[in-house]
């Protein structure tokens, strides 16, 4: 079987919350996921100005080097979807006016106004979705790049047309009604299961057991799933246990896996990096290696203005690559982070204005959760292998000497669309074995 790379992830848009208070009951988990969903069918060829699709992508990249640069104060390795966020955000953004609204959009990027941005997303959707066929239209075998979009709503409460309209005019969102006051934990369990069956059951229990109240109205969920093959496989028989060295200066030993081949690759002042591209898909994969000791350094100055010029640095030449086997996940709540970045009225009952949602000022954002996984190994095939180029040894001149990129110590990595530039995927390795 060739190299198989996964990656999991979704949002939780958790708890658009209001105070209420009434006797239990108990419901059957299909009652609770009862569908209904707008008249409105979703848009599916938008006509989306070509500024504001790259103003969007930039955008979005922008949040997510803001972001990241929150979450790498914890000393752990890290992987999240800013794409998955951002969109999770953007539904939730798209019932938040006044002061609410304007927080929101300088905290997330968001530089287009309302009645662009969203047509932004769905346009930038497709555009992802249209990656898992060839150029005749037929579905390439062994890539997945699945998103997926939903609300849960609470059974008799009122939600504007206007909102449930747009979300699913944009992101094809349904809404499901479920029963936060009476039965909680029935909701609960309808959600994750939603999110497992869209993430090919990569992320399980997102949701855990007391984490929804009986005073919750409204959750947004937006799940992305993919996988793809290394371009270039990487030979089992190199892979061989070596040295990782921490941020602390300890080494443990990992298994490395290694290869020469051809890669985008540059090499400036106090980094390498290299451009690790996918086989069906025209998606990649990206490592910053920062110099021995510069790790920290080189992290917190790191934004989507600095990604842009390592991006034109890269060239394609043979390279000796020596990177880590690694798998691991990360669970975070957002809320307080967010609030840091500049949008904390959101989440304070009564100052938050949802009030393109439901009409009125009851609701408030109480809880961001995001789960994430990434499983990176070398398994390739013979017919990958029979692709591998040998130049000729037959030199009229020196050999050029071959760069060696050994990624034996802290990284970044990020999952990007070639054609847009736009991440899906974000985060670090501090220590391979997690």
């Amino acid at each position: 079987m060739r190299k198989i790379f996964i990656l999991a992830v979704v949002l939780l848009v958790a708890a658009l919350a209001i105070l209420s208070f009434s006797r239990k009951r108990t419901g059957t988990l299909a009652q609770l996921a009862q569908l209904v969903q707008s008249n409105k069918p979703r848009v599916s060829a938008p006509q989306v100005p070509k500024t504001d699709a790259e103003k969007l992508v930039a955008d979005n990249n922008a949040f997510a080097f803001s972001l990241y640069q929150r979450l790498r104060e914890d000393d752990s390795n890290l992987i999240f979807s800013p794409y998955s966020i951002s969109t999770a955000l953007a539904m939730t953004y798209a019932g938040a006016r006044g002061e609410t609204e304007k927080q929101m959009a300088k905290a997330l990027h968001f530089g287009l106004p309302q009645d662009r941005l969203h047509s932004a997303f769905n346009s930038l959707d497709h555009e992802f979705a249209s990656r898992d066929k060839d150029e005749d239209g037929q579905p390439y075998k062994d890539f997945k790049l699945l998103t997926a979009n939903s609300l849960w709503g609470q059974k008799g409460y009122t939600f504007l047309p206007q909102f449930t309209d747009l979300l699913a005019e944009n992101y094809g969102a349904g809404m499901r009604l479920v029963d936060y006051t009476e039965d909680a934990e029935g909701a609960r369990k309808a959600i994750n299961d939603w999110v497992s069956k869209q993430t090919q059951g990569k992320i399980e229990d997102l949701i855990k057991p007391g984490g929804l109240s009986s005073e919750m109205k409204l959750v947004l969920v937006n799940a992305i799933y993919f996988k793809d093959q290394w371009e270039t496989s990487f030979n089992e028989k190199f892979t061989k246990p070596d040295h990782f060295t921490l941020l602390d200066g300890s080494k443990i030993m990992t298994e490395m896996m290694s290869q020469r081949d051809y890669f985008g690759y540059a090499q400036g002042k106090g980094y390498q990096a290299a451009k690790l591209p996918y086989l069906w898909s025209k998606f990649d994969m990206m490592i910053l290696l920062p110099d021995k000791n510069k790790f920290r350094e080189f992290e917190s100055a790191l934004d989507a203005t600095r990604l842009i010029e390592i991006s034109r640095q890269l060239t394609v030449r043979e390279i000796d690559l020596t990177m880590p086997k690694f798998k691991f996940e990360t669970s975070m709540g957002l809320v307080d982070t967010l609030s840091e970045m500049g949008m904390p009225l959101v989440f304070q009952y009564g100052p938050a204005d949802l009030s393109g949602m439901d009409g009125t000022r009851e609701l408030f954002l109480s809880a961001v959760l995001h789960k994430a996984m990434i499983a990176v190994d070398e398994e390739g095939t013979e017919a990958a292998a029979a692709t591998y180029v040998v130049p000729s040894t037959d030199w009229d001149d020196p050999p050029p000497v071959i760069p060696k990129m050994i990624i034996d110590r802290p990284f970044i990595f990020l999952i990007r669309d070639t054609k847009t530039d736009a991440i899906l995927f974000l985060g670090r390795v501090l220590n391979p074995k997690g």
